[in-house]
């Protein structure tokens, strides 16, 4: 199945604590139908030391959300879109904003 969200994409929050937030994504886990979005779901974590450089306490980090509650930013209107899918004339599939049509794939 080809992927609707992917690593770099700008998305925002649909659902939840966040709604609303807009962030790059930075990790995708399919089999999880999950992803990591810069500056959203951020969650506290006790963390030991490890070793000199890395000191211990309570650390702020970004935490997984579903797949289902982003929503791609279409590049041309700058608002939350469906994704769909098109292929060239050239062969490749490519994924394009459901309003405006605009190609997401560089």
């Amino acid at each position: 199945m080809a992927a609707k969200i992917k690593k770099g994409d700008t998305v925002e929050v649909l659902t939840g604590r966040d709604k609303g937030k807009r962030g790059e994504v930075l990790a995708v886990r399919p089999d999880e139908e999950r992803a990591l979005v810069q500056g959203v779901n951020i969650v506290k974590r006790h963390q030991k030391p490890t070793g000199m450089n890395q000191p211990g306490g309570i650390v702020e980090k970004e935490a997984a959300i579903h797949l289902s509650n982003l929503a791609l930013i279409d590049p041309k209107t700058g608002k939350a879109t469906r994704v769909g899918f098109r292929i060239l004339e050239d062969g490749r599939k490519v994924r394009v904003a459901r309003p405006s049509g605009e190609v997401l794939d560089a």
